[in-house]
């Protein structure tokens, strides 16, 4: 049976809709709080390896961030499955010698993306109709690690999603939360200088069926090629 280690770096930002997905297909999944300086369970064991988003930085001298991008190499050599999510998608870029510094703006709430031409040959992007609104929350971006294909932009931030090889995704933007996810982050502590800077509270609702359609036909099919089942998911009705 697959199993799935995810990395945490807040207790906040979980898995969210990968969760549904990866249950959907009986795959085992355990976190990982470095953060917490908990000892985590061994990477290698794992099929794929998942990290989450935070307000921290990838330029922030914490050691446990040091830890994951030596995991990243690791996987990355052995060829594990690994999926990046905002401070994630940061981690691969920099832990395969990118840069990753501050965007001229801002993307917190709803932006559109649109998918490039290999985006849209990629089986995780294949429910994309650009431009589409997703959820962004982040002030940094990153430079394309060598040999990345970019998979989608935005207007405010040129790299939003890129693949490595077969098995490495990062992405910028956040996909997996639900409302209920993004009402909370609003209220966290770590996020309350963000949302002082916001014109207008965020709308969580907003294009929340449609974000569950794309994560279950991206995340769907991202667990799929973890267990080798089929890409093609069903959007929910």
């Amino acid at each position: 049976m697959p199993r799935v280690l995810a990395f945490r770096h807040v207790p906040f930002e979980s898995l969210g809709y990968i969760d549904d997905e990866l249950r959907a297909r009986a795959i085992e999944f355990d976190y990982a709080d470095l953060y917490s300086s908990a000892a985590p369970p061994a990477p290698a064991d794992y099929d794929a390896l998942i990290f989450l988003g935070g307000p921290m930085s990838v330029n922030d001298d914490l050691p446990y961030l040091r830890r994951e991008e030596s995991y990243i190499r690791d996987a990355v050599s052995s060829g594990q499955h690994v999926l990046g999510i905002c401070l994630g998608a940061q981690l691969i870029a920099h832990a395969l010698g990118a840069a990753v510094r501050r965007n001229p703006v801002k993307e917190i709430g709803w932006y559109d993306i649109s998918v490039t031409a290999s985006g849209l040959a990629d089986p995780l992007f294949a429910a994309f109709s650009p431009p589409e609104p997703v959820f962004h929350w982040h002030g940094e971006t990153f430079d394309l690690p060598a040999g990345a294909e970019l998979l989608a932009s935005s207007e405010r931030c040129v790299n939003q999603a890129f693949r490595v090889g077969p098995n490495i995704y990062g992405m910028q933007f956040h996909l997996e939360v639900s409302p209920q996810m993004i009402d909370g982050w609003c209220l966290e502590d770590a996020n309350c200088g963000d949302v002082r800077e916001l014109a207008a509270p965020i709308d969580s609702s907003l294009h929340a069926l449609r974000m569950r359609q794309l994560s279950a036909s991206t995340f769907g099919a991202w667990a799929g090629t973890v267990c080798n089942l089929t890409s093609t998911v069903p959007s929910p009705t």
